[in-house]
């Protein structure tokens, strides 16, 4: 899952950003509200952290503009101010929840996941395919009951493909959803990751395929044949 932190105090971005890529998430910062805008624009993510006292563009202005373009991302808006009518302001601007400074992250971490689970309306508390079972609460995953040893970007990729089900994604759109755009990396690095995590899966005693090649288009889940 990827999510942008708009957020000026840099000692605070930086907090949040440490503390959501130890949880596996993909997570970029900026520090005004002009500059979330244009990335907004032009790349996905599954949700925004917004302050709201920004420079160049305020958030209350930054989530009305992007309700009024039709942006449906879960938006949840950090701010020191905690007045009933900076909340209302806030919840009618389109954002969809509201946390007030100081919190603790462990209530941000909480939150986000509430949002992401209303966003997707049937966003399941454990993924799951077949006899795999990923956990985002632990960042556990299992194949049958063996615990899987992956990785940071290995989890970040299988857990892509779980909350995607049979859809294929190419090489280009994996790195847009699990790279940050001031670190994207060659083609060839999604390609190594999908081999590590196949060969992981494959000890575990899934089939080799279970991340499946689909020619000239890119990689999905397969779904395992039925015993008989």
């Amino acid at each position: 899952m990827k999510i942008l932190v708009v957020e000026d105090d840099e000692r605070i971005s930086d907090a949040i950003v440490e503390y959501l890529s130890d949880l596996h998430y993909a997570v970029e910062a900026v520090y005004d509200g002009q500059s979330a805008w244009d990335l907004l624009d032009v790349f996905t993510y599954d949700m925004v952290l917004l302050d709201v006292m920004l420079p160049e563009m305020d958030g209350i202005t930054l989530c009305n503009k992007l309700r009024k373009k039709g942006f449906d991302i879960p938006i949840l808006m950090l701010t020191a101010k905690d007045t009933l009518e900076n909340k209302i302001e806030g919840l009618d601007a389109g954002a969809d929840d509201y946390l007030v400074k100081p919190f603790e992250l462990d209530e941000l971490s909480a939150r986000i996941r509430a949002l992401l689970r209303r966003g997707t309306g049937s966003l399941p508390p454990i993924l799951t395919w077949e006899n795999l079972r990923l956990d985002p609460s632990s960042c556990e995953v299992f194949y049958q009951e063996i615990l899987l040893p992956l990785s940071p970007k290995e989890y970040k990729l299988l857990e892509f493909f779980l909350r995607n089900g049979r859809r294929v994604f190419s090489r280009a759109q994996i790195l847009e959803h699990l790279w940050s755009f001031e670190q994207v990396p060659e083609e060839a690095t999604v390609k190594a990751h999908i081999r590590g995590l196949r060969q992981k899966l494959e000890a575990a005693g899934a089939p080799h395929d279970l991340i499946e090649t689909v020619y000239g288009l890119g990689y999905r889940l397969k779904e395992e044949p039925q015993q008989v």
